[in-house]
C-alpha cells in the first residue's frame, strides 16, 4: 500500500463518502481496479481491510485540522 502525499487529484466537496454520503476525504484505488471513497469516520473504522486491497490511500483528513487564513492575515 502506498500513502499519496500529493495527490494529482484533490477530493472537493462534491466527493462523497461510499458509505454514508459524507464529505470524502479518502480516496482508496484498489489493486483490482477502481476506487472507493470514504469520510474520515470510515477512512479510520476501515482501515485495516483496506490497506489488504488498496494500491494506494490518498488521504486528505488534515484538511479537517486545518486552520483557514483570516482577511488580513497576508498583509503583514
Amino acid at each position: 500500500m502506498t500513502t499519496v502525499l500529493t495527490p494529482a487529484t484533490p477530493l472537493t466537496a462534491a466527493d462523497r463518502c461510499d458509505r454514508c454520503n459524507a464529505q470524502a476525504y479518502l480516496r482508496v484505488v484498489l489493486v483490482s481496479g477502481g476506487e472507493l471513497l470514504f469520510c474520515a469516520h470510515h477512512g479510520r473504522k476501515y482501515e485495516p481491510e483496506l490497506k489488504k486491497i488498496a494500491a494506494e490511500i490518498q488521504d486528505e483528513t488534515e484538511k479537517l485540522t486545518a486552520t483557514p487564513a483570516t482577511a488580513g492575515e497576508d498583509e503583514r
